[in-house]
């Protein structure tokens, strides 16, 4: 997506003047090609997606597709190059600082049949998406089972999660509520199982409930 009449290096746009750097940041190099070229994306040239978008994107299974904003894109990569710093690894702090478990992590029972298995967090840093959209994340003890000759959930996983996911956003109206699972190459976070709930213009306050007051961290930088 990256403006071709740019004539500013890639990690100086969308940087006022005086805060512009000659030399690349380190937590900006060896970028991705696509992360390049949003990074390189004024703002005001990215679109921002609507509730429609997003829902066909996942219908679509084009996961791929979705961006963060290039500025936000660039503060997220800041904070988790800092979080492998200081944690090591940002497995370590959503272990440690975010969901508060401890290794190894060890299910009580069956997927969905206990709460304390189950941690539903505010998404730290958001795609570029309609800001009536909240996009939580839903944090499992245990695993969500994928066909291994596809890499995409089983129909059975995919039924535990349909049911869970109603039964937790029941207050919610139906065409409003929608989730998916990362493809594993997608995921920022590999090791501990996790999916996506993106809710349209909910009621805030069952979402506080839901996640017990969670704050995004992109809120608290």
């Amino acid at each position: 997506m990256g403006s071709t009449h740019q004539e500013l290096p890639y990690w100086q746009v969308n940087i006022p003047e005086h805060l512009r750097t000659a030399e690349c940041p380190d937590f900006l190099r060896n970028l991705t090609d696509k992360d390049r070229g949003i990074i390189s994306t004024p703002d005001s040239e990215y679109e921002i997606d609507s509730w429609a978008v997003v829902q066909k994107k996942v219908a679509q299974n084009r996961l791929e597709l979705f961006q963060r904003v290039p500025s936000e894109l660039r503060r997220y990569l800041g904070f988790t190059w800092k979080l492998r710093q200081d944690h090591g690894s940002v497995m370590n702090f959503i272990l440690t600082q975010r969901l508060r478990w401890t290794l190894p992590i060890t299910p009580r029972g069956r997927p969905f049949e206990f709460d304390d298995d189950v941690r539903v967090l505010r998404n730290d840093w958001p795609y570029g998406i309609d800001k009536r959209i909240v996009h939580l994340v839903v944090w499992t003890k245990f695993a969500l089972e994928e066909d291994p000759a596809t890499g995409d959930l089983t129909d059975a996983a995919r039924a535990e999660i349909d049911s869970y996911v109603s039964k937790t956003f029941s207050k919610m109206l139906p065409n409003h509520v929608i989730w998916f699972k990362n493809w594993a190459s997608l995921k920022s976070v590999k090791s501990v199982e996790h999916f996506h709930v993106m809710l349209f213009d909910p009621n805030m306050e069952v979402v506080d409930e839901i996640t017990s007051g969670d704050v995004p961290l992109c809120e608290k930088e």
